[in-house]
């Protein structure tokens, strides 16, 4: 009896963590390196967690105590040395450049990375608005960028955010 119970209580906090958006929808994984001349690098997870999509990144070599610019790029590619072959920022929409909580923003407007003392930075956050692999805002085989300054959040298209310091293609994991 005491089996079946623990399954069934097993089971309805399963179903629960999952309604909450803890039950781990599609995945994505994206393992930044640094583009020419520079140290960043990491890796960014992101998982459908409803109508969000939680980021979760781990990265080294950024400016110590600086802040950085981070977005999804429209091209999965980082084959030029200087990342600009990941192109504009991912826009299905065609809003306007802002922070992720203003009603207009681009798709891949993400708030800035902040790193520690060592140029070490852990971050978890959700942006709503984004998909792993359907529709139109699906981020999986675009590109993610590290800015070397951080995102103005202003300035049209892009937000002043200067070089890019890391490049990744975002695939299904």
């Amino acid at each position: 009896m005491k089996t079946i119970l623990s399954t069934a209580l097993a089971g309805v906090f399963l179903a629960g963590c999952a309604s909450m958006g803890m039950g781990g929808g599609p995945s994505a994984v994206a393992n930044l390196e640094s583009t020419k001349g520079n140290s960043a690098k990491g890796t960014v997870t992101f998982t459908q967690v409803g109508d969000k999509v939680r980021v979760s990144a781990q990265l080294s070599g950024l400016k110590p105590d600086g802040e950085h610019g981070f977005h999804v790029h429209e091209k999965g590619d980082c084959s030029s040395g200087d990342g600009m072959s990941a192109g504009g920022h991912f826009n299905p929409a065609t809003k306007p450049h802002g922070p992720m909580v203003a009603a207009d923003h681009h798709a891949g407007d993400m708030p800035n990375v902040k790193a520690d003392s060592y140029g070490n930075a852990n971050v978890t956050f959700e942006v709503p608005g984004l998909t792993i692999g359907s529709g139109a805002a699906d981020i999986v085989g675009k590109g993610l960028i590290v800015h070397r300054d951080p995102d103005d959040y202003k300035s049209q298209p892009a937000g002043n955010a200067g070089p890019r310091i890391a490049c990744a293609v975002i695939a299904k994991a």
